[in-house]
């Protein structure tokens, strides 16, 4: 398969991200959001992590202009339809996702992938509201996604074998590291990931220790880079409950039942770096 043109739904932290690394290797990219001002905030995103690029030596001032020049905005759904491979990278609300694979279905041929960038909604479940089950499979990218080295390729149900070694490839060809997983909640990384992230938040609560101290020992102790929860904030607290929900539903085991003060901080709107504060408080809104 001929790959020139990618197309990404969303231009938040993940979308845009996406949208750097694959203009970076040399595909031409349509970034697709709702609103202007959501797409603004992408480009500038994209653009802050190129200057960043540029001081550290990685790219130069002409591969900072060839970059930006490969990335092209629209806020119409439609305009995605003439790309080569799709990637949706919009907020993890399964009714939202679905009908946009609905709407991509009808509008792309019939040979074009529809990817996703869920990190927990059953990769089977979106493909079910297409035509092309064959064709619909997960690309999970960790975030910050020009920094992080690898990708969870997800296979359906129903995903080929030829879709998932087009995939794996594409992943390789941007210089990412493929692993294969399961069509399983949560897959690999959050499967593991969020229930220490939700046991630091219940140690939290029950006055265990300190947020502080819970990211010190387990920095120091399990030699982690960060501790959860200073990791939960730059993930987003809103997601990281999000995630733990979608794999609550679908395990039903209490393990990954969110714990109260996650939701808490959450319905208050302390969702962490991005809005200034969540298990900590920030001079600066990412």
């Amino acid at each position: 398969m001929n790959i020139k043109t990618i197309g990404i739904i969303g231009a938040g932290r993940m979308g845009a991200g996406i949208a750097q690394v694959m203009a970076a290797s040399g595909f031409e990219v349509i970034l697709m959001d709702i609103k202007d001002e959501f797409i603004r905030r992408g480009i500038d995103n994209i653009k802050k992590g190129l200057t960043k690029a540029l001081e550290n030596g990685k790219i130069t001032p002409e591969e900072k202009e060839e970059i930006n020049s490969r990335i092209h905005t629209t806020t119409r759904l439609e305009d995605v339809a003439k790309v080569d491979f799709i990637i949706e990278a919009v907020p993890e609300i399964i009714e939202l996702k679905l009908d946009i694979f609905k709407r991509l279905d009808e509008i792309c041929p019939e040979h074009i992938i529809l990817s996703t960038n869920t990190s927990s909604i059953p990769i089977t479940r979106i493909a079910s509201v297409t035509k092309r089950q064959d064709r619909v499979i997960g690309m999970h990218f960790m975030n910050p996604a020009p920094v992080m080295e690898l990708v969870e390729v997800v296979r359906g149900i129903n995903t080929s074998d030829e879709t998932f070694l087009i995939v794996k490839n594409l992943a390789e060809k941007i210089g990412k590291i493929p692993v294969e997983s399961k069509d399983s909640p949560g897959f690999i990384v959050n499967r593991v990931l969020m229930p220490m992230i939700n046991e630091a938040v219940f140690a939290l609560m029950e006055g265990v220790a300190t947020a502080e101290d819970i990211d010190k020992a387990m920095t120091l102790g399990a030699n982690l880079p960060m501790g959860p929860l200073a990791l939960s904030d730059l993930i987003g607290l809103d997601t990281v409950l999000s995630i733990m929900e979608s794999i609550y539903k679908e395990t039903k085991d209490l393990k990954h039942k969110p714990c109260p003060l996650l939701k808490r901080y959450v319905d208050e709107g302390h969702l962490g770096k991005k809005t200034g504060k969540g298990f900590y408080e920030y001079s600066n809104k990412t």
